[in-house]
């Protein structure tokens, strides 16, 4: 059955983000319960004094974030159960830093091509003896060690990675700019810093640091695989 709003009316000529909130506000208070099917695009442009666009792209964005069902020819439908989606966009370190008020420092420690290790190639499923790039840097926050980065990239999928210069910036800067990615596997976790880690983040030999790895892939090909290590007392936040 189609149910139609008892709230107070909205005003005219409402935006979209102003009839996403009605709408919204209407299903968090069952006037809209779940499973309940919504009034056509049409009645609620003529309720909200708008246009079928404008209400298309707020039932679109309520729907791409888990409170409603769209499918063509049956209408738009409130979801029993919303379901939040998460949206992922790489980070920049240095966006983060600087969030934070601190400044940036970017150093490059070690720059190579070499075969890849043997459990690059079982993780990536890289041919034996393929040649890899691997790259080693330091991001600082007021100069005080903020994250450790250990890269690995795969020139196959990406040759023009071997021209890049990360003398002034990191890989992960310029892959963003020029790789897309299709697929991508994110990891947390906590490591016990070896000997690399612990001095380069000033961090306890063997005392466990926050760690996160990131695997990208561009249509079925691995682009990189990064191994990303935090200093004591970094904390992550996210929102949903």
């Amino acid at each position: 059955m189609t149910l139609r709003g008892t709230m107070a009316a909205p005003r005219q000529n409402m935006s979209y983000r102003d009839i996403k909130q009605v709408v919204l506000d209407r299903i968090q208070n069952r006037i809209w319960a779940p499973d309940s099917l919504l009034p056509s695009e049409t009645d609620l442009a003529e309720e909200f004094s708008s246009t079928r666009t404008t209400v298309n792209r707020a039932l679109r964005e309520l729907a791409e974030e888990g409170f409603l069902e769209r499918k063509r020819k049956a209408g738009t439908r409130v979801l029993n159960s919303p379901v939040r989606k998460a949206q992922f966009s790489i980070p920049l370190v240095r966006d983060e830093i600087a969030g934070t008020g601190a400044e940036y420092r970017y150093a490059l420690v070690e720059r190579s091509v070499a075969a890849a290790p043997a459990w690059l190639s079982a993780r990536l499923d890289l041919p034996q003896g393929q040649e890899v790039l691997h790259v080693r840097c330091m991001h600082y926050a007021d100069n005080a060690p903020f994250q450790y980065e250990v890269r690995w990239v795969i020139p196959s999928s990406i040759p023009e990675v071997l021209e890049a210069d990360f003398s002034h910036s990191g890989p992960n800067d310029w892959l963003v700019q020029k790789v897309p990615f299709t697929n991508l596997e994110l990891s947390f976790m906590a490591t016990k810093a070896d000997q690399s880690v612990a001095e380069f983040l000033d961090a306890p030999l063997g005392d466990p640091v926050f760690t996160a790895e990131r695997i990208t892939w561009l249509r079925g090909s691995p682009v990189t695989l990064a191994k990303l290590y935090f200093a004591p007392g970094y904390k992550l936040t996210t929102h949903l």
